[in-house]
């Protein structure tokens, strides 16, 4: 009896010993008040069954067809399958049928049936079963950062959410500082190849149709360093001569809007109003996070006077009094919030705080106890761990993503956004955060049913379309290797800064790393990219797969080799560092225009090319 290799797991599967013969000339019967509803998934499986079986079977919306010439019948039985989006799988000897809550619930019976019709070891025969399923979260989302630096093109966006829709994912959002054409404001976004309305419009309607709500995504308080680069933006900053961050550095430019300045609500307000029509979700994300500069520059006295957490609350309420005038519901980031227990009882009962942290032991426990006792809705918010690392923090990103789910289920959190971010350059390329979106679909969609999957099987099957296991081991192992330096910084790899920091900054590490684990750290990436030539994946992009991993790995072993040199104990010449840096730039700029447009590019490039003055310098 065949193994499922199946993402998510389903809560509850019975195998059967009687397999289901799959034959031609069947019927799909659609068979609810609304087909039209149940059309899209229908063609799902109809066009995957041609595709992998060769065979045509026809859609119907009249019960009056033989029942011996049905081969999967779909219905709607919210008095019998009473989870919202749940869904009853059968595949019994003759026929295969998905009683459902809801249109949602057919459509993931439909995607569990395509990944056992895909996983089958004989293309044209099924195991039996009987699958009942439904979801945890009523929320399960994935938010792509689009302003740091990469914009991915339509077809990129268009591939990343089907892939979602396979995993159950049902919100998607675009991280949005000023990558969209706001008719108002052409001189923010330029250089940005930015996302436009129309385009905007299109993907509304793709998501819509995978049962995928598109929320808007502007942040509306800090991370607005790029407006701030233009005259006229340049008045509403906070602290126009820089801050100093909480970990003791210092920025030299200003980060978050003034508060107290009527000009930063008009801005915005006039955002929401160019954005908005745009989409059919009633959610919005404001944003609203690190606000690093509050109360060091403009808004000084007023938070002496009333406290930065009461400036911080006043100008969210504002915000919020924005959305919910415009009949959307206001989303916001709460790392702000929850400094400041004592206000979170201020704050409207119908704002959805989004509780984010990315570290293994993220405090999701504590903080979900403190805003459900404050009666707050929240979604727990975890991430992907590819940023500020160029492979992946495998296991930092399975903790995360695990923790997240556990104390959201316990402390009644409304949703589940897994995050991946783009700081510093954005150096990872997407294939880099799938295993972290995979598995954060997984742990969202049921908790107790995947805790303990065998990621880098059910990666390779079910995210890289696999079989042989390698290209999820590729994935899973690269992802780790910034474990084997010893040097772990804070949501980051140390791979990562060591080719990001200048050599004299990387060299004051010395005493955190050493020749034997650099030694150790090339060793490994040979060792994870090793089964990158076996991989028999039939994904259409696994050329680009392979290219993008490959990359990867060379980006990483050229921040070793920095590490060796910084610390006086070279690999080779600086004249060959410098030609290998020249070849990866090469590289990089061709792997990234095969998946993002080209706005963003040169300032993510140029992170890397600086590094050219180390070795001129040396």
């Amino acid at each position: 009896m065949m193994e499922l290799v199946l993402l998510p797991r389903p809560r509850q599967i019975e195998l059967f010993e009687q397999a289901h013969v799959l034959r031609g000339d069947r019927f799909i019967l659609l068979d609810g008040t609304d087909p039209q509803a149940l059309r899209f998934a229908a063609q799902r499986f109809q066009t995957t069954l041609q595709r992998v079986c060769g065979l045509q079977w026809s859609l119907h919306a009249s019960a009056v067809a033989p029942q011996e010439m049905i081969g999967l019948a779909l219905h709607l039985a919210p008095d019998r399958v009473t989870h919202p989006q749940g869904y009853e799988l059968t595949i019994g000897p003759e026929q295969i049928s998905i009683e459902a809550h809801d249109a949602a619930g057919v459509f993931y019976g439909i995607c569990t049936l395509i990944q056992i019709l895909e996983g089958s070891e004989q293309a044209a025969q099924l195991p039996g079963l009987h699958i009942v399923d439904w979801p945890d979260f009523p929320v399960r989302g994935v938010m792509l950062d689009i302003s740091r630096d990469r914009v991915p093109t339509l077809k990129t966006t268009r591939a990343l959410i089907d892939r979602l829709a396979s995993w159950k994912i049902n919100q998607f959002q675009l991280y949005t500082e000023h990558t969209f054409a706001y008719l108002n404001h052409p001189e923010v976004w330029a250089n940005a190849s930015p996302l436009t309305g129309e385009e905007i419009l299109e993907l509304d309607a793709y998501c819509h149709e995978r049962h995928i709500e598109l929320v808007p995504n502007q942040n509306s308080f800090g991370h607005m360093q790029r407006w701030f680069e233009h005259a006229r933006y340049a008045p509403l900053a906070e602290a126009s001569d820089g801050f100093d961050f909480p970990w003791g550095d210092r920025s030299a430019g200003p980060f978050s809007l003034c508060p107290i300045d009527p000009g930063s609500l008009t801005l915005v307000t006039g955002l929401f109003d160019e954005l908005l029509p745009h989409f059919t979700s009633r959610m919005f994300n404001v944003g609203c996070d690190e606000i690093f500069d509050l109360g060091q520059g403009r808004s000084r006295a007023e938070c002496d006077r009333v406290g930065t957490g009461r400036v911080y609350v006043d100008y969210l309420r504002k915000i919020y009094q924005a959305v919910t005038e415009r009949q959307h519901v206001m989303q916001f980031w709460g790392d702000i919030i929850v400094q400041y227990p004592e206000l979170i009882s201020e704050l409207p009962r119908d704002a959805i705080a989004l509780e984010w942290g990315y570290e293994a032991d993220h405090p999701f426990d504590a903080h979900g106890a403190q805003l459900a006792q404050a009666g707050l809705p929240f979604y727990v918010c975890p991430g992907t761990s590819s940023w500020n690392s160029i492979g992946g923090r495998t296991d930092n990103a399975l903790a995360n993503l695990r923790n997240a789910a556990e104390h959201g289920l316990k402390h009644g959190a409304r949703g589940y956004l897994n995050t991946d971010w783009g700081d510093n350059g954005h150096w990872q390329s997407l294939p880099i955060s799938e295993l972290g979106f995979a598995m954060g679909a997984a742990y969202a969609w049921a908790w107790e049913a995947n805790r303990a999957l065998d990621v880098p099987r059910v990666v390779s099957q079910c995210v890289f379309d696999d079989p042989s296991g390698n290209l999820g081991h590729v994935a899973y192992d690269l992802g780790n290797v910034y474990q084997t330096l010893g040097f772990v910084p804070n949501n980051s790899s140390g791979l990562f800064w060591m080719l990001h920091w200048p050599l004299t900054q990387v060299a004051e590490y010395r005493d955190s790393v050493s020749p034997e684990t650099l030694h150790a750290t090339l060793t490994a990436i040979d060792h994870a990219l090793a089964p990158l030539p076996e991989t028999r994946s039939t994904r259409a992009d696994i050329d680009l797969l392979r290219r993008e991993f490959e990359l990867a790995g060379w980006m990483l072993r050229h921040a070793a080799q920095r590490g060796l040199l910084a610390i006086g104990a070279p690999l080779g010449s600086i004249r060959d560092l410098d030609r290998d840096l020249r070849a990866i730039v090469r590289e990089y700029e061709v792997v990234w225009l095969a998946r993002n447009r080209p706005g963003g590019l040169s300032d993510s490039v140029a992170r890397l090319a600086r590094l050219h003055e180390d070795y001129v310098a040396s």
